[in-house]
């Protein structure tokens, strides 16, 4: 795999780079709740533009229909992204048509364009692989060269990630690179001992890559809403909390083939309801209330994975312990995520809701060896999946 310094030791003054990134970032109306995304790209984007590259930057925001919808323009990124570079950004209102043509052809040496979001065309995500091959040779016209900085979307078989690496010379940008040296550390021969911290709401998202670490883990520690399917495995009675039925003889599976390995919480805390003012009670795990959901782990919880941490020399984390976005909830996700920052040793968040509950907290993102900017293509990755936009950039 060709990287951005075999590139830049090329040279690439005057040359059109089309630069894949993430800024698929959390919104609020137009406001950005969270640029993690957005800075991870820079130090590519720096490196282009010292070196004189005219550059195209390309990204998907959310799940548009494959149409222009407001909602997920791309136009705030666009203006964030001009203050991170101390410099106009300029943006072109659509993907391929007039705009992002005008948008291409004005650039000067060290400029910088966005196209607007991706999936607004329906080429990008198209099963039609004619469909979607059109639209990367359309986008391909736009560069001499083509960067792949999005290690989010590298799980996603789509035109902008898979297809338009097969028109152009190809590169894997900083961030991608980081991301697959830090990854490869934690299916191969970590240093020991080796905890992983899974959490979020469903057992069925988390199942594959239980299985591919089971083996090569010391302790594997479960919160979130995932951790009550395994309770009900247990035998024990979850209330109204989250729960899948149709996992629990796998869970009881897993419970069995992993042993003291996997460790589920001792107490959670319990609300009717999901709100900022709910009322909760803190119980042990046999004592949930019948009109209750479980909506976060408990202190001896906390307590307890946190001790398990302290003696870790690798840590990986994917998924908050609980509805943390809501304060009564917050305490267990925030409680682990100080206790990682601790460890002396190799420590990655997972991405997605994980590294969102770091910077939503305020825990120090220096606490962390590395934050990954892709939950879904990390754990593709831990669980042993070919990713297509990584095949493209080998192939």
């Amino acid at each position: 795999m060709k990287t951005l310094d075999d590139l830049l030791s090329e040279g690439v003054a005057g040359r059109r780079v089309l630069l894949r990134a993430d800024l698929n970032v959390p919104l609020d109306g137009e406001k950005i709740t969270d640029d993690g995304r957005i800075r991870a790209v820079l130090p590519t984007l720096d490196a282009l533009r010292q070196g004189g590259a005219r550059v195209t930057v390309v990204s998907h925001l959310g799940r548009p229909k494959g149409a222009p919808d407001p909602k997920y323009t791309l136009k705030p990124v666009a203006d964030r992204l001009g203050e991170l570079l101390g410099g106009s950004v300029a943006f072109a209102t659509d993907t391929v048509g007039d705009s992002a043509q005008a948008a291409v052809a004005g650039l000067g040496d060290g400029d910088v364009a966005l196209l607007e979001n991706l999936r607004f065309n329906p080429g990008e995500t198209s099963k039609d692989e004619a469909e979607r091959q059109e639209f990367a040779r359309q986008l391909g016209a736009f560069g001499d060269v083509y960067v792949d900085d999005a290690f989010g979307a590298v799980h996603r078989k789509h035109a902008s990630v898979y297809d338009v690496a097969a028109l152009l010379p190809r590169y894997a940008g900083y961030l991608v690179r980081r991301e697959l040296e830090v990854l490869s550390k934690l299916t191969g021969e970590a240093e020991g001992p080796y905890a992983v911290v899974l959490g979020g709401s469903k057992v069925s998202d988390k199942l594959a890559v239980i299985e591919a670490l089971l083996p090569k883990v010391d302790k594997l520690l479960i919160g979130g809403g995932m951790c009550f399917t395994f309770l009900k495995a247990q035998g024990h009675e979850v209330g109204k909390s989250l729960l899948q039925d149709e996992m629990v003889d796998t869970c009881k599976d897993l419970l069995q083939r992993g042993g003291d390995k996997i460790v589920l919480p001792v107490d959670v805390v319990t609300a009717t309801e999901i709100s900022d003012d709910a009322a909760t009670k803190t119980v042990g795990i046999g004592e949930i209330p019948a009109d209750e959901l479980g909506l976060d782990i408990g202190p001896q919880a906390v307590a307890e994975f946190s001790g398990i941490l302290a003696g870790a020399r690798t840590v990986f984390w994917n998924g908050p312990m609980g509805v943390f976005e809501k304060r009564p909830f917050e305490a267990g996700t925030r409680g682990v995520a100080e206790a990682i920052t601790k460890v002396d040793g190799f420590t990655v968040v997972g991405g997605g809701d994980s590294a969102a509950a770091v910077r939503a907290l305020g825990v120090p993102e220096d606490g962390f060896s590395h934050i990954s900017t892709g939950g879904g293509a990390s754990l593709e990755y831990l669980e042993g999946k070919v990713l297509p936009g990584i095949a493209a950039l080998e192939g």
